[in-house]
């Protein structure tokens, strides 16, 4: 017998031919709603930023389709660089007449195309509820011109999805003469804007190895000191940005070499802005170009060009202690990078709801991070990690040395790391249904 669907519900965000935290989360938002009965349609970019920005942003690796087995279609419409194509997304999507759109908010550069898309769907399809997830509200290095598209966009929306108390506060301070209430049960507010308080789902798009030999799979990767297995492995992992830490991580570990040298760490992830050949033309060209933008964009105190942390392994002696793979961790070896570490280390300079730490509490592995923004909050010692103090290196190789020494208690970690599911956020995204299966 056909099942009519609870909703149809248009999710706009990178798809599966992207790299990054956003791609990921989009596909497990539509998997998830999918999985509630609903009509997904998913609605990506095709590039997603200003053509000149030098850096390879499609995902070239993976050959596992996070999709697979779904009913989920998927659209390529939108081009950053193309006005054209942002009005033909809008008029797509209107012509769906879904019951709700999802704009993946993270990057205030996005703000033009994606407030004038969510502006003209509301023109074209009134009952459409416009919902931006908002990942962040404005980057810590945002200029003026960041916040003004921030704001250009964010106010198209009707409903507000948050991850965590600190994107609530900072949100609340940037858009005051945004009127909301905060909704807890999914329920919608008549009268002011809905700010769904929501939490970041553990990422289940990526499953467990069955069966898996951890001592085999560490030797495999080199993680071995004097001929011996690594007896604890801490994993950095993700796109290496300034933001995120590496460096003080690198620092904190050698300072907690000198206690604990059978401990080993584990970088996995791609150089942000290390994707293209420097040497082109064309990448040169487009490099003295975005050159100019960051200026108008980025404060120059939070500029990256010069970042580059994997210089401090030789510096610090750690070149034995150390295992690398700089490049780009295609889906279908994520899992064996976390389950063959014990812990992550987020030593972050500032943090919103974090991806890499919603993959470690799939894989059920504690996190190590600094008392900074989301994590400060979000972190419970002894429970699913220990946390650091901000910019202090003997902080960080200090709670590395208490994971050692004290763990955690795996059976409270795991019950804590269960109740972060994707059908309960899909739930209160999806909001309450006029139809029945």
């Amino acid at each position: 017998m056909y099942l009519r669907p609870v909703k149809r519900i248009v999710v706009f965000g990178p798809g599966p031919r992207f790299k990054g935290g956003i791609a990921q989360f989009s596909i497990s938002l539509c998997k998830a709603l999918e999985a509630l009965g609903n009509e997904v349609i998913l609605v990506s970019w095709t590039q997603q930023y200003p053509s000149v920005i030098p850096r390879d942003f499609l995902d070239r690796s993976s050959k596992l389709n996070l999709l697979e087995g779904s009913r989920i279609q998927v659209h390529y419409l939108t081009n950053y660089n193309n006005p054209i194509s942002w009005h033909s997304t809008a008029n797509f999507v209107a012509s769906l007449k879904p019951d709700v759109v999802i704009f993946q908010w993270a990057i205030a550069i996005q703000g033009l195309p994606m407030g004038y898309i969510a502006g003209r769907i509301k023109r074209l399809s009134a009952k459409t509820e416009v919902v931006f997830d908002v990942h962040n509200v404005v980057q810590k290095e945002g200029g003026a011109l960041d916040r003004l598209l921030t704001r250009y966009a964010l106010k198209k929306a009707d409903t507000y999805i948050m991850h965590g108390q600190i994107t609530i506060e900072e949100f609340g301070s940037f858009l005051p003469e945004v009127k909301f209430r905060l909704s807890e049960k999914g329920e919608r507010f008549a009268d002011v804007k809905t700010v769904l308080s929501l939490f970041h789902p553990k990422y289940d798009i990526y499953q467990q190895i069955q069966p898996f030999d951890i001592n085999e799979e560490r030797l495999k990767l080199g993680l071995q000191l004097n001929g011996k297995v690594a007896k604890t492995v801490f994993l950095f992992f993700g796109f290496i940005r300034k933001y995120k830490g590496l460096h003080f991580a690198l620092e904190a570990f050698a300072e907690l070499r000198k206690t604990n040298p059978d401990a080993m760490l584990l970088v996995a992830g791609e150089s942000f802005w290390d994707t293209v050949d420097k040497k082109k033309l064309s990448t040169r060209i487009k490099t003295a170009v975005f050159k100019v933008l960051k200026s108008i964009f980025i404060s120059s105190k939070d500029q990256e060009k010069n970042y580059r942390p994997l210089e401090l392994i030789p510096q610090l002696g750690l070149e034995n202690s150390v295992v690398v793979v700089n490049r780009f961790i295609p889906n279908e070896e994520v899992a064996r990078f976390f389950q063959v570490s014990d812990a992550v280390v987020n030593f972050y300079e500032y943090a919103t709801p974090s991806g890499v730490e919603s993959i470690a509490y799939q894989f059920e592995k504690p996190v190590l991070a600094t008392r900074v923004g989301h994590f400060a909050k979000a972190i419970q010692p002894g429970l699913n990690g220990y946390l650091a103090e901000a910019a202090e290196v003997k902080s960080m190789a200090e709670t590395m040395r208490l994971f050692i020494e004290k763990g955690i208690d795996k059976a409270a970690f795991k019950s804590y790391c269960a109740q972060y599911s994707w059908e309960s956020y899909a739930i209160q995204v999806a909001g309450k249904s006029d139809g029945k299966k």
